[in-house]
C-alpha cells in the first residue's frame, strides 16, 4: 500500500500533474487557487518541466495552446474570474481539437465576487465556456484524494479524445488538508500524429488551427467533433451512488456539497427517512442514465448547490421532470450545513416543495 502523506487540494493537484507527465505549467495568481501555481514553480525547474507565470489569464492560455500543438502534456488554472478571462482560448483549443488540462477552484461571483467556495461556474464549465460548438470533459472531485486522482484522469481523458479536460473544484477543495495517495501514473500513451514536432522532411507538415471559411467544411469539423464527444458520452461518465437501493428521496450534489449531504443523509437515515445520493463526478458528460433510472423509483429529488441552482437545470432535464426537484442552497461563499440539508430532507419526506 502506498504511502499517504498530508496535502493541501491545491497542492494535489499540482503533484499529481507531474506524476501524469504534465512539464508544462501557464498561470496567474488568483486566490484561491495560488497553492497550485506556487508548488510548481518550486518542483518544474527541478525536474527539467517550465513554469512561467503570465502577463495575464488571456496570455497563460494561449501558452497551453502552443504548447498543446506539440503534443505535450500541459496545464494551467485559475479561478473563476480568471477563467472567463480564459474563455477565448478554451474554445480555441476546442476549435483545433487539442489536449489540454485547466483547473477552475471556484470562488463567489458575480464579477470579482468574493475569496470564498462557490460553485457558480457550473453553467461555464458543463455548457461550453467560450463561443461556439463545443464540450470540455469537466471532472468534480469531493475530496483531496480525488483531487489528484481526477488529474491524471483528466490528462489521460484529454488526450484521448483530444479535448479539454477541466478540473472544476472549489476553494474549501483548494484549500483542505487530507492525507492522499500519490503513485506514479501509469502514462498511457495515444496517437500525436497530428502534432507539431518538426517533419525531418519525412512527413507532410501539420497544421494547427481552428479557422475554416469554408461553410461545409466547418459544418464536418462540427460533425465529426460531436461524434467524438458521443464516444464521450457512452464510455467515461462517472457518478457514485450512496444509500440509493431503497432510497425514496435522491439528493443530487458534487464537490463540497456531498460531503456535506453524506451527513445530512446518514443522520436521515437514523431518522427513518429513506433517501441515498447521487454524486456525478463527471459533470459533462452529466450521469444521465442514472437519474433517469433513479426517476422511476424515488419520489422527489434535492439539489445541493453552492449556487443559485445550476445543476438543479440538468437533473430537471434528465429526468424529463417525472418527479419533484427541490433546491437545497448557499451561495457567496457560504456553504450549506448538514442542519440545513436534514431540514431539506426532511421536508421532502412530509411532501413539501420548496
Amino acid at each position: 500500500m502506498a504511502e499517504k502523506v498530508l496535502m493541501k487540494g491545491n497542492e494535489a493537484i499540482a503533484e499529481a500533474a507531474i506524476l501524469a507527465g504534465c512539464r508544462h505549467y501557464f498561470g496567474y495568481p488568483i486566490t484561491p487557487q495560488t497553492e497550485i501555481a506556487a508548488y510548481m514553480a518550486k518542483k518544474m525547474p527541478k525536474i527539467g518541466g517550465c513554469f512561467l507565470q503570465a502577463e495575464s489569464e488571456v496570455a497563460a492560455i494561449n501558452m497551453v495552446y502552443g504548447v498543446a500543438s506539440t503534443g505535450k502534456r500541459v496545464m494551467t488554472s485559475s479561478s473563476s474570474p480568471g477563467i472567463s478571462l480564459k474563455a477565448e482560448g478554451l474554445s480555441y483549443l476546442a476549435g483545433s481539437d487539442l489536449p489540454s488540462l485547466v483547473v477552475n477552484v471556484q470562488r463567489g461571483g458575480p464579477g470579482l465576487g468574493g475569496i470564498q467556495p462557490s460553485q457558480s461556474d457550473y453553467f461555464q464549465a458543463t455548457k461550453g465556456c467560450g463561443h461556439g460548438d463545443y464540450r470540455m470533459i469537466v471532472l468534480a472531485p469531493s475530496s483531496v484524494q480525488e483531487m489528484a486522482s481526477l488529474t491524471i484522469k483528466g490528462f489521460d481523458l484529454a488526450e484521448k479524445y483530444r479535448m479539454t479536460s477541466m478540473i472544476l473544484a472549489d476553494g474549501t477543495m483548494g484549500q483542505m488538508m487530507e492525507p492522499v495517495s500519490l503513485e506514479q501514473a501509469v502514462v498511457e500513451s495515444y496517437d500525436k500524429s497530428w502534432a507539431v514536432t518538426g517533419t525531418k522532411c519525412e512527413r507532410k507538415k501539420n497544421i494547427i488551427n481552428s479557422l475554416s471559411l469554408v461553410p461545409e467544411e466547418l459544418e464536418q469539423l462540427n460533425f465529426a467533433r460531436y461524434e467524438r464527444y458521443k464516444k464521450v458520452e457512452e464510455n467515461e461518465v462517472m457518478y457514485e451512488e450512496y444509500m440509493m437501493d431503497d432510497a425514496e428521496i435522491c439528493v443530487a450534489a458534487f464537490g463540497i456539497a456531498a460531503r456535506v449531504a453524506k451527513n445530512a443523509i446518514v443522520k436521515a437515515r437514523e431518522e427513518g427517512i429513506k433517501v441515498g445520493m447521487i454524486r456525478p463526478i463527471t459533470l459533462w458528460p452529466f450521469p444521465q442514465k442514472a437519474f433517469e433510472e433513479a426517476a422511476d423509483k424515488v419520489k422527489s429529488f434535492i439539489s445541493v448547490e453552492l449556487s443559485m441552482g445550476q445543476m438543479i437545470e440538468d437533473i430537471r432535464l434528465y429526468t424529463h421532470s417525472k418527479k419533484p426537484v427541490t433546491l437545497c442552497n448557499r451561495v457567496g461563499g457560504m456553504i450549506p450545513s448538514p442542519e440545513q440539508v436534514l431540514e431539506s430532507i426532511r421536508k421532502a419526506n412530509e411532501g413539501g416543495n420548496k
